[in-house]
């Protein structure tokens, strides 16, 4: 800005400059809906050429192949539906497993199976949860896979079983639950109408519609970041955004809020590994 502009700026009465920042404020909020439609147009694109398909594919050699001290592969891991089936198995998930006597979520399930078939430790079965550029996660690449058997399917969350319904109601109370330096909490951003972060729509998760949009769409592809995020991630980033301690991977209580939020989106058609900005 010039001397100028800004000696006049410096002349004009208070009441002036914050019409005009209420105005530049309006201008912008009518200008949003049409940077909306231009990503949903973006989105569409790219939708035939998902890069998904590459992690997709890789997850189901990893799913075959035999590694770790035991030298076997995941084929015989039971997801819910019996060992080694995968169809339709991530649209039941979370949900209690008897051998481990607990509710567990894809990425937590992936681990006790990586763990008591192929021998690997708990260090080993979560090492390189979140892949980066030339360090890529078999974790993401195993989820895709799992997650597209799951394609066109309903989601099916039970809670009839008292760990699942205690699960669904811990997951609840991290939902809306405040803290941190800002006070926040996952409702902070996601329990009303037409909220925006920049130009990306937050959707409220209170709403049916809203929540079974959103969870059916993870995990997904990250135009901006290059990599495939699951939904541990997708939690885990909105933790480190509220300000709050980041939690651990696979951790018991992102496997409640994950409960939760699945249960919501009950009935909702799966679309995952989708493509989002």
């Amino acid at each position: 800005m010039s001397r100028l502009a800004l000696k006049s700026l410096s002349c004009m009465p208070l009441c002036a400059i914050l019409a005009c920042s209420v105005l530049s404020s309006a201008q912008a909020q009518t200008a949003s809906p049409s940077a909306t439609d231009e990503i949903a147009k973006y989105r569409q694109m790219l939708a035939d050429g998902n890069p998904a398909e590459l992690w997709e594919m890789r997850g189901q050699e990893l799913w075959q192949k035999k590694q770790g001290p035991n030298q076997q592969s995941l084929e015989q891991c039971d997801l819910g539906k019996g060992p080694g089936v995968t169809k339709g198995a991530y649209a039941e998930l979370p949900r209690y497993f008897k051998d481990s006597n607990k509710v567990m979520d894809l990425e937590q399930r992936l681990m006790h199976c990586r763990m008591s078939l192929q021998g690997l430790t708990r260090e080993q079965a979560s090492k390189t949860p979140f892949g980066s550029a030339g360090n890529p996660s078999d974790i993401e690449a195993l989820v895709s896979f799992l997650t597209a058997e799951s394609r066109g399917m309903k989601l099916v969350i039970s809670t009839k079983h008292p760990a699942e319904k205690q699960a669904y109601e811990i997951g609840k109370k991290i939902f809306y639950y405040r803290a941190g330096s800002h006070d926040f909490a996952c409702a902070s951003c996601h329990s009303a109408d037409g909220q925006r972060i920049r130009l990306q729509d937050l959707p409220n998760l209170n709403n049916k519609e809203n929540a079974q949009s959103a969870y059916s769409t993870w995990p997904a592809y990250r135009v901006s970041q290059g990599e495939v995020r699951t939904m541990q991630h997708r939690l885990n980033d909105c933790f480190r955004q509220q300000r709050f301690p980041v939690p651990d991977y696979a951790s018991d209580s992102i496997t409640a809020l994950t409960m939760f939020l699945a249960k919501s989106a009950d009935g909702a058609v799966m679309n995952a590994p989708a493509l989002k900005r």
